[in-house]
């Protein structure tokens, strides 16, 4: 009967699943925050901005000053297509950013497994 190591068994699982599986929960989740939180600005944006229309929509008075307003809006839609754009190009460098790591991760799991399998082995 062969004499069984605790440590070294743990440490291989450890190496083999646990620790991988952690660091890809870990990507994971600060993927998932950063994506949040870039959600979340740029609704906080949208919002200020429709209710900054509102209120200026508001102060009309006169013909002048819907004029004056309507004016405004050209610049307003322009400005908020630059931030639909720029919001998703975050958007998706966040998950390009989250795709290379996960490639990454996944290699050096691959690499640090089979050295482990090599190393039981002999």
């Amino acid at each position: 009967m062969q004499n069984f190591d605790t440590k070294q068994f743990t440490q291989q699982f450890e190496s083999m699943f646990f620790g991988p599986a952690r660091a890809y929960t870990t990507l994971s989740v600060d993927f998932a925050e950063k994506l949040a939180n870039a959600q979340l600005e740029a609704g906080k944006a949208y919002t200020d901005t429709g209710l900054a229309q509102i209120r200026a929509l508001l102060d009309v008075k006169d013909a002048e000053g819907l004029r004056s307003y309507m004016e405004g809006q050209q610049k307003i839609a322009k400005d908020l297509t630059e931030r639909l754009k720029g919001d998703a190009e975050k958007v998706v460098s966040l998950q390009q950013d989250f795709v290379q790591q996960s490639q990454k991760l996944t290699e050096d799991s691959v690499k640090q497994a089979t050295e482990t399998a090599t190393k039981a082995a002999q």
